[in-house]
């Protein structure tokens, strides 16, 4: 590589200083706004323009190298390489808007579960914490089904091989309906044990076995709901698991509240509204993809090569999933013991955490099948730009969302109880979680990019090792923090903040570089 001129070298401080600049910004703009209200450019207010900037520059940071920015953009126009972005913009939008209803699916479920298992009392309230948390973990382990399938998928019609990215898909499909039966009949019998182990005793233990026992029958249309999302995702259509996510977000709330409240059958009903609606979607989705598949004449038996495959790619992404995983539940077994307060509040703000970085995430998926697409026809040019712009779009709308989060929490917890000293608990963790989740936006645009391109080894690494940090700082929390309101507020520090952080470090230095881009189906 030739030697950086000034020009370049001076552009990449410039970049690089946008770390130091970003923050001071951000925490200053709304003092500026209040100062320049009635100044507008181009129609727009200078303080929203100036954000704006300041957040999406933060992207141009990390993923290309200062020779090959200067160079491609030597030979464009400004206009040429601005029309180019608004392409590319679009396109990633007409993936991550749908993407985002199907995301948003499984946190609408424990949602409405929330709302309505709330109203009957702290006890029920926090039993369905813990067991929620464990069905979420269940399925999390299992999120490789969908992430997998996609770069599998999508790398391959990316090389023209479409029949064969059917087949693919089918073959993990397969793999999903296995592994669904065997972990439903592994979490109805070790449902008390499970809720033991997280600390879950007396009145609270009793509701949270109830509930995760009827749930786990749906395990298994959940797991191949993932496997054909992550198909369909491949085959870039977004848009049907978003009808069909939509779909079941409604039945499952009607259905939730006719079995607790019409029913009488109380914490029980709404584990079964759930697992009764996530059967219907796994149905639904698996008729789509099989469809599909006759049409390109793929086979609808399942292939032992095929699955045998399927699980070799998510292996390593099952590794990284776990490591999030155990955080989250380390997280919960800290709220546990903090006392009932604390993690009652912890189910909200972690309801509204999941809903936030499943949106965020949609921008991931988009990444995840252009990513795919692009390597599969060897286009590292448009792999990188794909990078760039969802990277700009992740840490703005993290900012959005954090607004939204810290400036209504006190109304937003009104929603989940009535209980003043939960919902001050709840208003303080989203604030907490509202400072971060700019930086969640760039770790979730990051972890689905290196997702897309199969970089699994990697993410199961510095997963492992991300977990290695966090843990102090979460047993620390467990040990000095008090009850109530201050021990999630500092609980949520530990999470949002130092194990986020740590991903974003990993990750932001591997997209630095090129080894994950390897070209080809």
């Amino acid at each position: 590589m030739a030697p950086r001129t000034k020009v370049e070298a001076r552009t990449e401080t410039t970049q690089c200083d946008l770390w130091t600049q970003v923050w001071t910004n951000l925490w200053t703009t709304p003092r500026y706004c209040a100062q320049s209200v009635d100044n507008h450019v181009d129609g727009q207010p200078i303080c929203a323009r100036q954000a704006w900037e300041t957040i999406v520059d933060l992207a141009g940071c990390l993923p290309l190298p200062v020779e090959e920015n200067l160079v491609s953009d030597a030979r464009r126009t400004p206009d040429a390489l601005r029309q180019d972005a608004r392409r590319l913009d679009r396109e990633i939008l007409a993936l991550a808007v749908p993407a985002l209803g199907a995301l948003v699916a499984e946190p609408l479920f424990v949602l409405v579960d929330s709302a309505v298992i709330g109203r009957l009392g702290t006890a029920q309230l926090a039993g369905l914490s813990l067991a929620s948390n464990l069905l979420v973990t269940v399925v999390g382990l299992c999120v490789f089904l969908a992430y997998a399938t996609t770069a599998v998928v999508s790398r391959l019609l990316g090389a023209g091989r479409e029949k064969e990215a059917l087949q693919a898909g089918i073959d993990g499909m397969w793999l999903a309906l296995g592994i669904g039966v065997v972990l439903g009949a592994v979490a109805w019998l070790a449902a008390p044990w499970a809720v033991a182990a997280l600390g879950g005793t007396g009145e609270v233990a009793e509701h949270a076995v109830t509930y995760l026992r009827w749930s786990a029958m749906g395990l298994p249309g959940m797991e191949v709901v993932l496997a054909s999302t992550g198909v369909l995702r491949g085959l870039k259509d977004t848009r049907t698991p978003l009808v069909v996510a939509s779909s079941g977000a409604v039945v499952n709330a009607v259905l939730v509240v006719t079995l607790v409240y019409g029913a009488g059958m109380g914490i029980a009903g709404s584990g079964l509204g759930t697992a009764l609606t996530q059967l219907a979607m796994g149905a639904v989705l698996a008729v789509i993809v099989v469809r599909g598949a006759r049409r390109r004449g793929a086979s609808l038996r399942p292939q032992a090569g095929g699955i045998w495959t399927a699980a070799a790619h998510g292996a390593p992404l099952l590794v990284r999933t776990a490591s999030l995983r155990v955080a989250i539940l380390l997280t919960v077994a800290v709220a546990t013991g903090l006392g009932d307060v604390t993690l009652a509040g912890y189910q909200v703000v972690g309801s509204l955490w999941g809903l936030a970085a499943f949106g965020l995430d949609a921008l991931a998926i988009a990444a995840q099948a252009l990513v795919g697409h692009g390597l599969g026809q060897g286009d590292l040019a448009r792999v990188r730009a794909v990078l760039r712009r969802c990277l700009r779009w992740g840490v703005a709308a993290g900012a959005v969302l954090g607004v939204v989060l810290a400036a209504g929490g006190w109304w937003i917890s009104a929603l989940f109880t009535a209980d003043d000293a939960v919902r001050a608990a709840v208003t303080a963790g989203l604030v907490v979680v509202a400072v971060f989740l700019p930086m969640a936006g760039w770790v979730f645009v990051l972890d689905g990019v290196l997702i897309g391109a199969g970089d699994g080894r990697y993410l199961a690494a510095v997963g492992v090792l991300t977990l290695v940090v966090y843990a102090p700082f979460a047993l620390a929390v467990g040990a000095w923090a008090p009850p109530g309101a201050a021990g999630l507020a500092w609980l949520w520090a530990a999470f949002a903040g130092v194990f986020m952080a740590a991903r974003a470090l990993t990750t932001g230095l591997r997209a630095r570089g090129s080894r994950w881009m390897v070209t080809g189906a």
